[in-house]
């Protein structure tokens, strides 16, 4: 049996973001998966890294204050984010998740000569991600190409679980959504997530 990490992050409890996760953990908890919900937002987590973990992120990160999202992460088959898309980044709480939690002997690890970095998340199948965004598609697509996308597919999960697939969802134009549009979101979403493997 899968186990699933949902990671929200949204301030406000009757937003579209808010929906989405309810939906997502709907559709996974039907069929049975084993499923942990990390909102980063109620659980008041801090983006903030710490001094003495950036003291020692070269040389046995201090990992004391962050045990139960490591554990959640490292136990996860598969990590699903939902979160809104906030001048064409991340929201800062998601930000400083991945800054302390995606850290070194957790998600990577450093070479010797700190030339590369060696993939750490080998227990990660799959990563989807489901986002909003106000802005049009040919905004995010033609002008700025896409950098949640490519942050999130390339320097995370390509660099610490390059063997998870990848999935991304994005309703663009969020703050005018009419129902059919998001049933049809919402569809996309939960057919996706009827096609993982347990």
């Amino acid at each position: 049996m899968a186990n699933v990490l949902v990671i929200s992050a949204h301030p406000l409890k009757d937003s579209l973001c808010a929906h989405l996760t309810e939906q997502i953990k709907d559709a996974l908890t039907s069929r049975n998966f084993v499923v942990v919900h990390r909102d980063l937002y109620e659980q008041q987590f801090d983006p903030r890294l710490l001094p003495e973990e950036r003291a020692s992120f070269y040389n046995n990160f201090d990992q004391s204050r962050l045990t139960e999202e490591i554990t959640e992460l490292q136990a996860a088959d598969i990590l699903v984010l939902a979160f809104p898309t906030w001048w064409f980044g991340f929201p800062a709480i998601l930000k400083g998740w991945f800054d302390r939690v995606w850290a070194p002997r957790v998600a990577f690890e450093h070479a010797e000569d700190l030339s590369a970095l060696h993939p750490k998340l080998h227990n990660l199948k799959h990563v989807i991600a489901v986002t909003t965004m106000g802005s049009p598609w040919w905004v995010d697509q033609l002008i700025l190409w896409r950098p949640v996308r490519r942050i999130l597919k390339t320097a995370l999960v390509g660099v610490c679980a390059p063997q998870a697939k990848f999935d991304f969802f994005v309703q663009y134009q969020a703050e005018k959504i009419d129902q059919h549009k998001l049933d049809r979101f919402v569809q996309r979403i939960r057919r996706k997530l009827a096609q993982v493997v347990d």
